[in-house]
């Protein structure tokens, strides 16, 4: 799974990288995001547009926003079936905006934190899905999850599950309105190659999701 990662990236340079204009956003770097926390998006409405979505996807049938701390990860096998993704899968994909996450390496008892990101230190996209659900006072609220596949060589050594990260090819597939091919869809939701990728122990600090400052991201001497 994926439970928590980073964006801490210059704006500036995610209007670049995403093809979007981020002067509505009240944007601030982030060490530490956690689940039910908000979290970038990007999402295509005849243009690229970015915006701020909670961590933890309500279907839009759900009776209590609550479940969405369930959800935030979807398994790329079967997501296209599965209740409380097929309708988000055929038509509310996104993209979700990192730099880097993290998982626990387990040796024994011990859960040493680690962050992986790109050899490059550049931002990336998770794939994702959203969905807008309405509470009874009529209130919208968005919210997504991250797609989850197979670890590749190097994140199988810190755990069995990794995000589904998109080349910038991918991006293009994931987003565009028009794509409803399942197959097509489904073919990118693959692990990124692992020689692109790094991964280095951080500090205890972050394994508490108040913790949110330069120091989560720190390599550990």
């Amino acid at each position: 799974m994926c439970g928590r990662f980073t964006l801490t990236s210059d704006l500036r340079a995610l209007e670049l990288r995403f093809n979007f204009r981020g002067a509505d956003l009240d944007y601030t770097p982030r060490y530490n995001v956690a689940p039910t926390q908000e979290a970038l998006t990007v999402v295509r409405d005849g243009e690229n547009r970015a915006e701020y979505m909670r961590w933890g996807l309500v279907p839009f049938w759900a009776k209590d926003p609550a479940i969405g701390s369930r959800m935030i990860n979807a398994r790329a096998e079967g997501i296209a079936e599965k209740p409380a993704f097929r309708n988000a899968f055929k038509k509310r994909r996104c993209l979700i905006l990192a730099d880097g996450f993290y998982e626990w390496r387990k040796e024994g008892k011990t859960k040493t934190p680690m962050r992986i990101v790109l050899k490059s230190r550049e931002p990336f996209a998770f794939a994702g899905l959203w969905e807008s659900w309405k509470a009874p006072d009529g209130e919208s609220l968005h919210s997504c999850t991250i797609a989850t596949t197979t670890p590749n060589e190097l994140i199988a050594s810190i755990h069995n599950r990794m995000p589904v990260i998109l080349s910038e090819e991918a991006e293009r597939i994931w987003l565009d309105p028009e794509q409803h091919d399942a197959g097509v869809l489904n073919d990118v939701l693959i692990p990124f190659p692992a020689g692109s990728m790094e991964a280095y122990q951080v500090s205890d600090t972050m394994n508490s999701a108040r913790n949110d400052t330069p120091e989560c991201v720190q390599p550990v001497p």
